[in-house]
Parts: C-alpha cells; structure tokens; sequence
C-alpha cells in the first residue's frame, strides 16, 4: 500500500471537504459528517485529518475573514488539491474491484 493512501475517516473528511466547497472549515465539516453519519464526531478528530492530509499534500488551507457571527474570529477553510482528487479516485476504483469480486462469489451480495 501506498504510504499517502487515505485512511477511512480521511476519505469521509476529505469527500466533505469536497462537497462543501467555500464553506469547508472545521465546525462545519463536523456538522455535515455528523448529520451523515448520525453520530456525534470530536473536532479534534477533524482537525488532525485535516492537518494530516494538509501534510500529505491533500489539502491546502487559507484564512477566511473574520465575521461578527464568529466573535470577529477568522476560519481556515480547505480545498482538495488534484493529487486529493486522484487519491480518492483510487479508492473508489479499489472498492469497486472488491465488490465485483465479492459479489461474482456471492450474488447476494450487492
């Protein structure tokens, strides 16, 4: 396996990071992927996948301005990088090939 492969919350993290696009920033990547998932996430959980797949070069982050909604704090908000797009293109790829396996041994499954 490739060492810059994603990990499975990783892969949750980073298609939410996808799909929220301007509006990619920790406490709303939390609410989207708890709405989703239906379970309560730590934001310190968030933020390490975000600060690991920042490192791996998934990510990149700029500051946003500051609101009076958020007490005049700033919010880094993230977007996928093109070897983020390829990343997830191979896992999908990968789990599609298990479940064509899977289910040519089992047709009950699928």
């Amino acid at each position: 396996m490739k060492k810059n492969r994603l990990g499975e919350f990783q892969e949750l993290v980073l298609m939410t990071v996808i799909i929220l696009q301007d509006e990619a920033y920790g406490n709303e990547i939390l609410r989207n992927l708890e709405e989703r998932l239906q379970e309560r996430l730590s934001m310190g959980a968030i933020q390490a996948a975000l600060k690991r797949m920042e490192e791996k070069g998934f990510l990149t982050s700029v500051w946003g301005e500051a609101s009076q909604k958020r007490g005049g704090k700033r919010k880094r908000i993230y977007q996928a990088t093109p070897e983020a797009m390829n990343a997830l293109q191979e896992m999908k790829d990968i789990r599609s090939d298990l479940w064509q396996a899977m289910v040519l041994l089992n047709p009950n499954i699928g």
